[in-house]
């Protein structure tokens, strides 16, 4: 009995330490405030340290902020190596699961944030610390902070479930993409996969603050339309006095046209909503309109107006009993045909006899049950705002596949009900933006994303060889706006279609599609695992998909008009993006025939 309670203790006494790993990723760990000595030699209370540049410069012997800027080096070597170098010399793979968390902070015009991450199993006996930089999307400036273990401390593979956290990073502009990179410490000299980066957006100031408080971010959100008769009355409502917000604009566009309307409400009458009215709109139109406060850069709040046809009463006649002399005429004519059919059906019932054997009726029936009938579904005119679609596509093909991209945009804006985004129609944005930031968020906001493919797009550049690694990596960790190309937006697709995969979520966001002279194989492989399809041939399953309505059903079939392959170019924007493919095409095919000779 004495033994089997031995055994048992002796197995609980094993369990404590496992036990113990368990709950160790229960709490993160924060960086600590250490000596320089306590980080050498390893004493209690420096496991998790952070370098300020008081340390950096009694370290290195001067002022880093000159030498390097506002972001820290880590000097391995001068903390660390100077009684055993080589403990700078390991390979440790890059942190996982970074995070960014938003921190609560009293100031309304900025925003504050800390990094989370779990150390990686890979070389986590040989990890020194951390180095954690943050950098503004489009902008040069960089922040950085430096996190040591003490030399004596070596970490076991029960501790990459541990989560570490960094310093507060404050002061962050609102509404503002940033790119925060973590990187396992020690760096060595040639290794690709020592850092994580993530880009992530500021909250904006309605989001922190409320919108009632905001006065850039601020919009209509109750509109409200009434029509009677040809009168359209359009009432919404009005933001807080102290905005400072006094005068509103409207804008309705349909068929190429714009109606603008000038909105100065009286606020001595009503403070909280306003009426106007919308005037010289067609019947039986429907219009798009926003509105917004008349300010630079103002939020628009979309709306749709639905201009009824009026119905007319038809006149009453003169006479309700039809004149005797009307109805002779009308009686006598009757007569005369009616003898004439009559005299007809007499003559050709002998030649009907003789053929009605000749007449296959089993195959007419056969016909008339197993054929397809047509459906025209027209969409609902009460849906909500049409979806958001960007387009991606590569100018390495030439001006003319640009130019293709372009045509099918202006299609798709025009006749498949889908509101278009592409960089093309929205240069100043992309210029204030930058081109990465600018396609990032639209990412983010769009509800569709269509890439162009093309044999440019599918291109991805050679590894630098040689001297040039150092300066091909540096250029990996820069994200300035110049850095961007459409390499980075498929990668950045291809990511998230990745995790989506992963993560058993719905794919339907993103598709691929290829012009008729560009090929499957020049769709990316990470663009495989979503829908595909060749333009112009499937512009009626492109629509299908943006609108999600049934192509098919049993016994009928969708017709929508305009977009079938044969009835898309009776439209000047059609004819146009016929042209502009079939310019594309003779392009690509003299580009691939100097190829050719060139190879020769």
């Amino acid at each position: 009995m004495w033994k089997a309670a031995l055994v048992l203790y002796q197995l609980i006494a094993l369990g404590e330490p496992l036990w113990a790993q368990d709950d160790a990723p229960a709490a993160a760990i924060t960086p600590q405030d250490c000596s320089l000595d306590c980080i050498r030699q390893g004493g209690p209370g420096c496991e998790y340290c952070r370098i300020t540049r008081a340390d950096l410069k009694s370290a290195l012997g001067f002022n880093s902020i000159k030498v390097f800027g506002s972001c820290i080096p880590w000097p391995c070597f001068k903390f660390l190596g100077e009684e055993d170098p080589q403990i700078c010399q390991h390979y440790v793979q890059a942190p996982n699961d970074v995070k960014v968390e938003f921190v609560n902070e009293p100031n309304p015009k900025s925003d504050t944030i800390v990094v989370s991450w779990k150390p990686s199993y890979y070389g986590i006996a040989f990890l020194r610390g951390f180095q954690v930089s943050l950098q503004a999307l489009g902008g040069s400036g960089v922040a950085c902070q430096l996190f040591l273990f003490h030399r004596n401390l070596s970490l076991e593979a029960s501790h990459a479930q541990r989560v570490y956290k960094s310093d507060p990073f404050p002061s962050l502009s609102l509404g503002s993409q940033y790119a925060v990179t973590v990187m396992a410490l020690p760096v060595p000299e040639q290794w690709e996969r020592f850092y994580h980066s993530k880009i992530f957006s500021t909250r904006s100031c309605a989001e922190k603050n409320g919108l009632e408080q905001c006065k850039k971010d601020w919009y209509p959100k109750n509109v409200m339309v009434q029509q009677e008769g040809t009168a359209i009355t359009v009432t919404f409502n009005l933001p807080p006095p102290k905005l400072g917000i006094r005068s509103y604009f409207s804008l309705c566009y349909a068929n190429g046209m714009k109606k603008y309307t000038d909105i100065t409400p009286n606020f001595s009458n009503n403070q909280t909503h306003h009426s106007y009215q919308l005037k010289d709109l067609q019947e039986g139109t429907n219009y798009t309109c926003e509105i917004a406060a008349n300010q630079v850069d103002a939020v628009r709040k979309t709306f749709y107006v639905q201009v009824l046809h009026l119905q007319k009463e038809d006149p009453l006649p003169l006479s309700v009993t039809p004149s005797l002399a009307l109805m002779i005429p009308l009686g006598l004519s009757a007569g005369v045909l009616l003898v004439v059919l009559l005299v007809a059906l007499t003559l050709r019932r002998p030649r009907l006899h003789m053929t009605k054997f000749d007449i296959k009726t089993d195959i007419i029936k056969e016909h008339l049950e197993s054929g397809t009938q047509e459906e025209v579904m027209p969409l609902s005119k009460n849906r909500p705002t049409p979806p958001r679609l960007l387009i991606c596509y590569s100018s390495r093909d030439g001006p003319a596949h640009v130019k293709a991209v372009m045509q099918l945009g202006a299609f798709i804006q025009q006749h498949m009900a889908t509101q278009v985004c592409l960089d093309l129609w929205e240069s100043l944005s992309v210029a204030e933006e930058g081109s990465m930031a600018w396609h990032c968020r639209q990412i983010r906001e769009s509800d569709f994303i269509l890439v162009i493919c093309s044999q440019g797009l599918n291109h991805r550049p050679k590894p630098p060889e040689g001297d040039d690694l150092d300066e091909g990596a540096d250029r990996g960790l820069h994200f300035g706006s110049n850095a961007f190309s459409s390499d980075t937006a498929v990668q950045l697709i291809g990511e998230e279609v990745g995790r989506a995969k992963a993560r058993g979520q719905d794919l339907s966001k993103y598709m691929a599609a290829i012009f008729e002279y560009s090929e499957e194989a020049d769709i990316p492989t990470e663009l495989r695992l979503v829908s595909h399809y060749m333009l112009t041939g499937d512009l009626e399953l492109l629509f299908s998909h943006l609108h999600g309505v049934a192509l098919h059903r049993p016994g009928h079939y969708l017709k929508i008009n305009h977009i079938s392959e044969e009835g898309f170019t009776k439209l000047p924007a059609g004819a146009a993006l016929q042209l502009a493919i079939h310019e594309a095409r003779l392009a690509t095919m003299a580009k691939r025939h100097q190829s050719v000779e060139g190879g020769d």
